[in-house]
């Protein structure tokens, strides 16, 4: 499921400061690999975080790469509902939004939130 659909913006920002970006990405990859987390819980911790802050495109950005290494739609979604008590519940629905957008995208043709059970 190769999605690298990365928005145009972000691509020529990081040919125009390709230093930056390079520093940037070793400062990812440094802190992904600094503890025993695997790379499915750090994707989860960062869209909480990205969730947290309201930033659609940092969510747009971990539901991507979450998808590319085998989390699941399901798993997103309750990754975004476990931090209803601490974000509030207008952030969460905001952000199971934003991951529906890509969730949608990801060639799947299906969008579980509209599966949920009430």
């Amino acid at each position: 499921m190769a999605m690298k659909r990365t928005p145009g913006a972000y691509r020529r920002l990081k040919i125009q400061h390709a230093d930056y970006f390079k520093a940037v990405e070793a400062l990812g990859f440094a802190a992904r690999h600094a503890g025993p987390l695997e790379e499915k819980v750090t994707q989860l911790v960062q869209l909480g975080a990205a969730a947290a802050i309201r930033s659609e495109g940092a969510v747009h950005s971990h539901v991507r790469r979450a998808l590319e290494i085998g989390v699941s739609a399901n798993e997103i979604h309750h990754a975004l509902i476990s931090i209803t008590s601490t974000i509030g519940f207008p952030t969460v629905r905001a952000a199971l939004s934003w991951a529906d957008d890509m969730i949608g995208s990801s060639g799947t043709g299906k969008n579980p939130s509209r599966n949920v059970k009430s």
